[in-house]
């Protein structure tokens, strides 16, 4: 199944943190948007970032049992791409080419060689595009998922 985005760690991340609440609402409802009628994905690395963060980094962490049900319903709910070696790789090779941060270029290249047109996260900012692969930030102020889809 042909995913048209890959979703961010800071995307899921928003949805459980009510620290920021625009960014909780703008998570919660993009989400469900995302689930009821878009094709989207998320990788095997958002899934333990996502883990990783809603136990230690978020100032009202989840307890470690909630914040697994949360990665499991994520990852029944959005097809999971697994990171490899060739995403490792090209991962590298972007890193060193466009000086990106070794783990934006690994989401960049799970979206690239999954041919997954658009990742969703507010982290790569400096980016607009790579290699057909476009960034867009579901909290920037212009930000319009039905633009997006008209356009593709």
């Amino acid at each position: 199944m042909a995913s048209d985005f890959l979703i961010d760690a800071n995307l899921l991340l928003y949805a459980v943190d009510r620290s920021d609440l625009r960014k909780w609402r703008q998570a919660s409802a993009l989400l469900d948007t995302l689930r009821s009628g878009f094709q989207a994905a998320v990788s095997t690395q958002t899934l333990a970032e996502f883990y990783n963060a809603a136990t230690r980094r978020l100032a009202d962490p989840l307890s470690p049992h909630v914040a697994l049900h949360t990665t499991l319903s994520y990852a029944e709910t959005f097809t999971v791409c697994e990171v490899t070696l060739p995403i490792v790789l090209e991962a590298a090779r972007a890193a060193a080419e466009h000086q990106m941060s070794y783990w934006d270029a690994q989401v960049w290249a799970t979206a690239k060689l999954n041919q997954i047109p658009f990742v969703l996260s507010e982290d790569l900012q400096g980016w607009q595009s790579l290699d057909g692969v476009h960034f867009l930030n579901p909290f920037a102020d212009d930000f319009d998922l039905s633009a997006v889809v008209r356009v593709r």
